[in-house]
């Protein structure tokens, strides 16, 4: 039919005509309440919104010279980012002379993998970057 006798008849039955696909030849047009149409798809948005994960990314940072307790510590925080499942950067800083030696940064976050294997698997091996090296650890899937 014609777009003025579908004007017409949404008028008639104080509704909206809404284009669905106004592409098409010829455009395709429904007879609907629009403000309704409109609230049910915020709330379809909405919802599916709130079903979402947001996966952050955390970052743990240390230095070559780290202490046991201290490592431990970063480890412990590091476990909970991952069981919260969020992604975990480690970062070790080199500074000065530090650099010379990058080989005890890389065994440092080595064991850092080693002590988070159990709850996430290591997405990136680590890589010198600069003055940091940097490794990322992603949670297991829990299923």
């Amino acid at each position: 039919m014609s777009a003025q006798e579908a004007l017409d008849i949404a008028e008639e039955k104080n509704l909206d005509l809404v284009k669905i696909s106004p592409n098409s030849t010829p455009p395709v047009c429904k007879i609907m309440d629009y403000g309704k149409f409109r609230f049910e798809q915020a709330k379809r948005e909405k919802e599916t919104k709130k079903n979402q994960k947001v996966i952050e990314v955390k970052e743990v940072r240390m230095s070559p010279g780290i202490g046991t307790n201290d490592f431990n510590v970063k480890l412990k925080s590091a476990l909970k980012f991952l069981a919260d499942g969020d992604r975990v950067k480690v970062t070790v800083r080199f500074r000065g002379r530090e650099m010379t030696h990058t080989e005890i940064g890389e065994e440092l976050l080595n064991n850092f993998a080693e002590g988070c294997a159990e709850v996430g698997t290591v997405n990136k091996a680590p890589k010198l970057d600069g003055r940091h090296m940097a490794m990322f650890l992603s949670p297991k899937n829990a299923k």
